[in-house]
């Protein structure tokens, strides 16, 4: 199993901006992708950023130019920054990891518990 962990949620302003956090755990495991997706009350879960373990991006259309996902592979995190960021319904950011076990063919999708992030008007 792959524990992911994320950190960094809080209360911002609009306008403003907020570094989120995801650590992945677990034994003898590779992550190809990892992401952050977030959902709004009454919303469907949206795809914000990812990245390739070869550092390949790819952004939701409505955060590019103001979002900037990275990671750290060494240390198995990934991390969301967020700039010029909107009053939103109040969304729930959560990490993904595609990640394979020791032994097993095929990788899996794994999901931390999510990090609210609100930004207030």
């Amino acid at each position: 199993q792959v524990q992911l962990v994320e950190s960094g949620g809080g209360l911002v302003q609009a306008g403003g901006s907020l570094r989120l956090s995801c650590a992945a755990s677990g034994r003898d495991f590779s992550i190809n992708t990892m992401g952050w997706y977030r959902q709004a009350p009454g919303k469907l879960r949206e795809l914000v950023a990812a990245i390739t373990s070869g550092g390949s991006r790819n952004y939701g259309d409505s955060v590019k130019g103001r979002f900037t996902i990275s990671r750290d592979n060494a240390l198995n995190m990934v991390f969301l920054q967020m700039t010029s960021l909107k009053p939103k319904n109040t969304p729930v950011y959560s990490c993904n990891a595609d990640a394979q076990l020791a032994g097993i063919p095929r990788g899996m999708d794994y999901w931390g518990n999510g990090t609210l992030v609100t930004v207030s008007s």
